[in-house]
């Protein structure tokens, strides 16, 4: 995507970015901030996925994993690190996304990978709707729209038999023949990147309030570590 692309959409809508000269100004800028105010959004004048979406709702396009616009995804790589506490207290980091969500939870004994995923799509993306009963990671398979494994895809998997009703979600992060990678929670206890079974995935879907990308692999090679299967 090229600043002329975002110039040139605003112009067809009738706003005035200034020259046509893939030079990100003052003009384009105050064009956004129209654009957006008459729309219902922020008027920040920065091109994030809500105003990407509304501005050129048709446009596909091929996304890697530093694309600035996969905001939950940036917000799930910040969280990194995060462990749950072992024992009856609970990480108050974790507790601190069931509040935000408002839901209510009793503690990271509870698996929350959901969680999760839940906090990361709702504090960057306001507007999207989330799964009813999200801690369940198999809800998610009712999230946004479809897509094919790319990156910044929500991944659902089942957990322990494709039957048992219980799963694990994240996002993508790349993949190889057999398994994909996986930046999720509740791995290992832990916010971290895991991989997982291929022939475990339930679903891959998209936020819909986001433009969906041209879906592509991430291809890892040489791959260290052995599969998850401790996700709970």
């Amino acid at each position: 995507m090229k600043i002329i692309d975002i110039q040139v959409a605003l112009a067809s809508l009738g706003f005035r970015p200034g020259p046509l000269d893939d030079i990100w100004g003052r003009q384009t800028a105050a064009a956004v901030r129209a654009f957006q105010a008459k729309n219902g959004l922020d008027p920040d004048g920065v091109i994030g996925p809500m105003t990407l979406a509304a501005l050129m709702p048709n446009v596909a396009r091929s996304l890697d994993l530093s694309d600035p616009t996969l905001v939950w995804f940036k917000e799930a790589c910040r969280l990194k690190g995060v462990t749950e506490v072992a024992g009856p207290k609970s990480n108050p980091v974790i507790d601190g996304w069931a509040k935000g969500l408002g839901i209510t939870y009793g503690g990271d004994d509870i698996p929350w990978c959901g969680l999760f995923v839940g906090h990361c799509i709702s504090a960057t993306l306001d507007r999207e709707p989330t799964p009813t009963g999200l801690l369940s990671a198999r809800s998610w398979q009712q999230f946004g729209v479809a897509t094919s494994p790319t990156p910044g895809a929500v991944m659902v998997f089942w957990r322990k038999s494709k039957q048992s009703g219980l799963g694990h979600v994240g996002f993508y992060a790349g993949e190889d023949d057999g398994a994909y990678r996986i930046l999720g929670g509740n791995q290992s206890n832990r916010v971290s990147l895991a991989w997982v079974d291929r022939d475990r995935l339930v679903a891959a879907r998209w936020p819909s309030t986001v433009p969906p990308p041209v879906p592509h692999s991430v291809e890892i090679k040489n791959r260290s570590e052995n599969l998850s299967w401790n996700e709970a």
